[in-house]
């Protein structure tokens, strides 16, 4: 075999394998499924790695020339291109991972890494400092019992968006949460209102445990979440609409 094609079939299989690790990393551990979808990253993290993974060996083939003198530079260069590319979009991704679910007064919102406001970080509970490096963690809202903090928390969301979701110190355990989410969850069959029926049915006879469901806000495809109505537990978050 040529040293030209060898090199390149070689390069191309580094750059699959890493690829493979890459996605196994995102769509397994940081955006667990429905949540790339829900987040809108499954095009935009599939094309750097098509382009990434292609172009790198490509390019190799191309100034790879036996004997040359400078071809161990212009190889390196394009690898180290190559790595930074994929390290630069890996880490972009990585950043806007879902780090919190956040049970707010009647529906979960999704709070990425990149949108966690940590202004006052320091007053968050130790365990809500620092999001997982892994899967996104369940956590409540505890509102203020004070009458002008709640006004200030309602302005800051009104004129400012920034949701009590998004504040660390206001978290709680979900637990705390249980019985306002057992009161608020929702009936399966309103969920046809917004699906297909057939689709509703399909899903739902895979989470046979499920008997409510509470809306997922998401950044861009809002979802649903079933629950128990009997224990308070998260079931699963499935894609399916919560409103139309």
């Amino acid at each position: 075999m040529p040293k030209r094609l060898k090199f390149f079939l070689s390069h191309l299989a580094i750059s699959a394998i890493i690829a493979f690790i890459a996605i196994i990393m995102v769509f397994c551990v940081w955006y667990p499924v429905p949540l790339a979808k829900a987040i809108g990253v499954t095009h935009i993290f599939l094309m750097l790695l098509a382009i990434d993974v292609i172009i790198g060996p490509i390019l190799g083939f191309i100034v790879y020339k036996e004997h040359k003198k400078s071809l161990k530079m212009d190889l390196g260069i394009i690898i180290l291109i190559q790595a930074l590319a994929l390290s630069y979009g890996i880490y972009s991704i990585f950043e806007g991972r879902p780090a919190w679910l956040v049970y707010n007064v009647d529906r979960f919102e999704l709070v990425r890494n990149n949108e966690v406001v940590k202004e006052n970080i320091e007053k968050a509970l130790p365990q809500y400092q620092q999001p997982s490096w892994l899967k996104p963690q369940y956590v409540a809202v505890e509102f203020a019992k004070d009458t002008q903090q709640r006004n200030n928390d309602m302005f800051a969301e009104v004129l400012g968006g920034v949701s009590l979701a998004q504040r660390p110190e206001r978290y709680v355990s979900l637990l705390q949460a249980k019985t306002q989410m057992q009161q608020r969850a929702l009936p399966l069959q309103a969920l046809e209102q917004f699906n297909n029926k057939d689709q509703v049915q399909k899903l739902l006879s895979k989470y046979p445990a499920a008997n409510g469901w509470v809306p997922l806000k998401a950044s861009n495809l809002d979802m649903t979440v079933l629950v128990s109505k009997e224990t308070g537990q998260v079931i699963k978050i499935v894609d399916l609409r919560p409103w139309s």
